[in-house]
């Protein structure tokens, strides 16, 4: 767990590669982390066909409406619980406050990520007047791929997909919950590749399957290069995790041991967390199109947080709830 809080990437498919290395070596993480990632896969891609073949049918587009809505209160349930652990004290809450604030004003969400790592770091250590403690001293893992963020694509082909889905998934740093931000960004905002509703529809097909959050790709990959694009952006996203896995895994224990990586690593934490919170404002105004999807919403945050219901059963709940409203 130490070891995936402190990668960039989708930290439960690290925590099946670390599994598989512990139990058989390197063919063993390869294997963890394949295997981890095929199930998901599958079922994403199958769902990627249906929504695009069949997306408009009543059944369908009842599915989605119901689910959406209740998306947003799982980003809201994931939210309060990770905030509790990545929003220890005063200056983390002020960074995560001032990461939303600058995630509405269009700052780069790398730029955000960065500045949050440095300030945090800073604010902690300065006041102790000592070098870095550790051998390693500000080695900046999460800032790293930092010059990755040019890329930039055109025409949407399958090559290009892989370079972006390559890129993402060396830099997401955090939940993966925040790789909706990085989307926005990227696939909305700076390509045009998709629409709110679309990445919106994306994520609750993701919160439908089992496996990480990360097989989103898969589904945009299908939606703008067909089987291709979901091969290579599946492909990407999750390449950059084996080698880092591999690379970091020794080493993980002297970047936690370090007072100045431990602070860069936590104030990332923090920006990452008003980063949830902002794309989940921009998500929930395309998932509340009326009083019944907020209804929605809002039963379904009671049982997550009141009842601590398992998040599957409330997305069903959600699904089936939206094909009762359409049929209606």
């Amino acid at each position: 767990l130490g070891v995936t809080s402190a990668l960039p990437g989708p930290g439960s498919t690290q925590m099946s590669m670390l599994i598989g290395r512990r139990r058989a070596g390197w063919p063993g993480l390869v294997v963890g982390g394949v295997c981890f990632i095929a199930p998901a896969f599958c079922i994403v891609l199958g769902l990627a066909w249906l929504y695009a073949h069949h997306g408009r049918g009543t059944v369908a587009t009842g599915i989605l409406f119901g689910v959406k809505p209740v998306v947003i209160a799982v980003v809201a349930q994931a939210l309060w619980g990770l905030s509790k652990v990545a929003v220890p004290d005063v200056p983390a809450g002020v960074l995560a406050a001032g990461s939303l604030g600058a995630y509405f004003a269009g700052v780069d969400v790398l730029v955000i990520l960065a500045a949050a790592g440095l300030l945090l770091t800073l604010v902690r250590n300065i006041p102790r007047r000592g070098a870095p403690s550790g051998a390693l001293g500000l080695t900046p893992l999460p800032l790293g791929p930092l010059a990755l963020s040019a890329t930039h694509i055109g025409r949407v082909r399958s090559g290009q997909v892989f370079l972006e889905f390559l890129k993402l998934g060396a830099v997401v740093f955090g939940s993966g919950y925040v790789l909706l931000a990085f989307l926005h960004r990227d696939l909305v905002t700076g390509l045009g590749w998709l629409g709110n509703t679309r990445l919106l529809d994306a994520v609750a097909v993701g919160q439908l399957t089992p496996g990480p959050v990360f097989t989103t790709a898969t589904f945009i990959g299908y939606l703008v290069a067909g089987v291709p694009g979901a091969v290579l952006a599946t492909v990407g996203i999750f390449l950059p995790s084996f080698f880092m896995v591999a690379a970091a895994a020794p080493l993980i224990g002297r970047l936690r041991r370090s007072s100045w990586t431990a602070g860069v690593l936590d104030g990332v934490n923090a920006a990452a967390i008003g980063l949830m919170a902002g794309v989940g404002v921009d998500l929930a105004r395309t998932a509340f199109t009326g009083p019944v999807a907020v209804i929605l919403a809002v039963a379904a945050a009671v049982a997550l947080l009141r009842y601590r219901v398992n998040s599957a059963w409330v997305v069903l709940a959600g699904a089936a709830a939206g094909v009762l409203h359409a049929l209606a």
